[in-house]
């Protein structure tokens, strides 16, 4: 016989053993449910959790971006600063009348300012000064920089300028700004072998003489190519140390137009990729379209989780684009192996369940197979077959005694009919012909004594089988609302469990009614009781403090409120927690956290959440307690303030705001003492 044929014997001998198993289809019951959950659940938090995670690592670079847009836009202030520093100097004023002592002086505030260059023009735009000295440019006056300096304002913008123009202002200049292009996979076409133009930083302020005429302009800047301080000190304020997991590195790009003119982005062999480019896609996406790019994309020899912004010029016009990103691959690992950990943590708990329910329910119905044993035994005519000695002690247990000794009572039963039956042939034999038709009917009443005594047999019999079956199952049940009350919470994991046995005990206890009928649930809510509102909120500092390990962030507590207040305690909680998590998301940066509490007149307690952070804009407040509004669009679900509204006004109470952006956000729970409904709220 091949392997084939006894394959299916055996599957259909294991299929008929299962189907005559009582002990199979219970461990099958409590086990198949489980097993199909826990699959359910990995493939879920693996698709979930994939989305999420790369949610998470798109704010993580878009608030990257926002660093150094902020740096950058901080850096073209700076330089209108210093040029309107130095317009406004005495040594610039006085020396307006002195053409041969301009050149020292511009060279001297450019030295001083760090500026690549810096020119004295007249109010129409013609040079009359600069430093370098050799400059020799003309047409600044279409600058809209120099335009706005000659109206008499201050004004700074980052343009494009050609390499004639950066030739005429230093030749020094011109060559800086020389970037030789390299062969990128994945760039658009282009037949330039080498970028010449240069992106310059540049800003001009009015120059006033004494009696307060504008006299001149001063034009200064400075040339962002190869600027590799300027790239450098962003890279290092935007990723800090221990600001990436290990493994990863942070980097940062300055493009004109699709050319990396100023990067810490590597080659192979460690020199700077100046002279790369971007990806097509993302040029046509961030320049063309003038969208934010927050994507992984492959930046040179790796991919990159990837954050682009356009920069704009004087005219309008997207002339580069500003880029941070950092190594995604140690952080994606860290992820499979963690996701790889848990699955197989699942696995390992799977199989070790499955086998201790196999030995466990082996152990609990060895009773019920001695029994079935024994019933097998009677009915092939063993009338001494018997259950015996059992090792457990449970309520099986004792039914399989107590059949015993139903057995022994119904054989002492059977015994007792047969002797009467005996005796009651002996007294008819002996009764003379003439009381034959009498003995015919005491034969018939004799039969229907021993049917009329079987039956009452059988049914004593299936009244104590009932009754055994009914206490041991009142047991369970008793034991496992007991265990459910006093694990309360901690009984959430194994609620599935708990319901399929409550199941199972409510079909026994079906059956056994069915039994005894032929011879003769409910929820856990949260309660309402008297609380402390500042011992509950002090409570739960600890719960958040697991998110404190970030920013400084100092916690004080003012709790001065002497009322007590009748709420539930778990809801009054969660209400809390969702108000210490908004304030600490609220201070990225650090801050104070103040927990205060106060007797509201007569009616009850107020609870003060205030922070010292960012703020919340006056266009938010009256949308913030709305289902799904949300000020943090990256991580936010918008439901947190909604759901805390909700359960303080079901006892009779609101949450208001004050918020003053900049300052922080005070949130404030009215809660009443009594816990009456919110129209009580509304009336008072």
């Amino acid at each position: 016989m091949g392997p084939a044929p006894l394959i299916r014997i055996r599957s259909a001998a294991l299929l008929r053993r299962y189907r005559a198993s009582l002990r199979a289809k219970l461990v099958s019951i409590v086990v198949a449910p489980l097993l199909v959950a826990l699959v359910a659940l990995l493939l879920l938090m693996a698709l979930w959790g994939d989305r999420v995670f790369h949610a998470l690592l798109a704010y993580k670079v878009n608030s990257d971006l926002l660093v150094a847009h902020e740096y950058f836009a901080h850096m073209v202030g700076g330089v209108e600063e210093r040029v309107l520093q130095e317009a406004r100097s005495h040594a610039l004023v006085d020396g307006l009348g002195d053409g041969s002592a301009m050149p020292g002086i511009l060279a001297e505030a450019r030295r001083v300012h760090g500026l690549d260059f810096l020119q004295l023009l007249d109010p129409q735009g013609r040079l009359l000064a600069a430093a370098p000295a050799s400059a020799a440019g003309t047409g600044y006056a279409s600058w809209r920089v120099v335009a706005a300096a000659a109206a008499g304002r201050a004004d700074a913008a980052t343009d494009i300028w050609s390499a004639a123009q950066l030739a005429g202002v230093s030749a020094d200049l011109a060559r800086r700004a020389q970037v030789a292009l390299r062969p990128t996979p994945n760039a658009g076409p282009t037949n330039r072998t080498q970028e010449t133009r240069g992106m310059v930083v540049h800003a001009a302020a009015p120059v006033f003489d004494g009696a307060g005429n504008l006299v001149a302009v001063l034009h200064g800047g400075t040339l962002l190519n190869n600027n590799l301080g300027f790239i450098d000190t962003i890279n290092a304020l935007v990723y800090q140390p221990e600001s990436l997991p290990r493994g990863s590195q942070g980097t940062t790009t300055l493009f004109l137009d699709d050319t990396r003119i100023a990067t810490n982005v590597r080659l192979f062999h460690g020199e700077r990729a100046l002279g790369t480019r971007v990806s097509r896609e993302v040029r046509d996406k961030v320049l063309l379209h003038g969208e934010k790019w927050l994507d992984l994309a492959f930046v040179v020899s790796d991919r990159y989780m990837s954050a682009y912004e356009p920069i704009v010029d004087s005219r309008g016009q997207r002339i580069g684009m500003l880029y941070v990103g950092y190594l995604a691959r140690p952080i994606s690992q860290a992820k499979d192996l963690a996701l790889g950990v848990l699955v197989g943590l699942f696995l390992l708990l799977a199989v070790a369940g499955t086998l201790l329910s196999l030995l466990w329910a082996r152990r609990v119905f060895a009773p019920m197979t001695q029994m079935v044993g024994t019933m097998q035994a009677l009915k092939a005519g063993d009338a001494d077959a018997r259950v015996g000695p059992v090792r457990s002690h449970d309520e099986l247990g004792q039914l399989a005694s107590q059949f015993d000794q139903l057995l022994l009572a119904l054989r002492e039963r059977n015994d007792q009919l047969r002797e009467w039956a005996d005796s009651l042939d002996r007294k008819v034999a002996e009764r003379t012909r003439e009381l034959e038709d009498a003995n015919a009917v005491l034969r018939a009443t004799r039969q229907q004594l021993i049917t009329s005594e079987k039956l009452a047999v059988a049914g004593q019999l299936t009244a104590g089988v009932a009754h055994e079956i009914n206490n041991p199952i009142a047991v369970i049940q008793g034991n496992l609302d007991v265990a459910r009350e006093i694990l309360g919470p901690a009984a959430e994991p194994v609620r599935h469990e708990l319901r399929l046995i409550d199941e199972q005990v409510r079909r026994i206890h079906l059956l056994t009614n069915r039994l005894l009928q032929f011879v003769r649930p409910e929820a856990f809510a949260g309660n309402m009781e008297s609380l402390d509102v500042g011992e509950v909120a002090g409570g739960c500092v600890d719960l958040v403090r697991h998110m404190l390990k970030g920013p400084a962030i100092r916690i004080e507590l003012d709790c001065l409120a002497t009322r007590r207040v009748r709420i539930s305690r778990s809801e009054l909680q969660q209400v809390v927690v969702n108000l210490l998590t908004n304030a600490i998301h609220a201070m990225p940066e650090g801050g104070t956290l103040t927990i205060a509490t106060r007797d509201w007149e007569t009616l009850g307690v107020t609870l003060h959440v205030r922070d010292t952070g960012h703020g919340i804009r006056e266009e938010d407040l009256p949308n913030l307690f709305n289902p799904f509004f949300t000020t943090r669009k990256q991580m936010g679900t918008g439901l947190g303030l909604s759901i805390s509204y909700a359960l303080v006004e079901r006892y009779g109470g609101r949450i208001t705001v004050e918020s003053t952006v900049g300052q922080g956000a005070e949130f404030i729970v009215w809660l009443r003492e009594d816990g009456a409904p919110a129209k009580s709220v509304a009336e008072a």
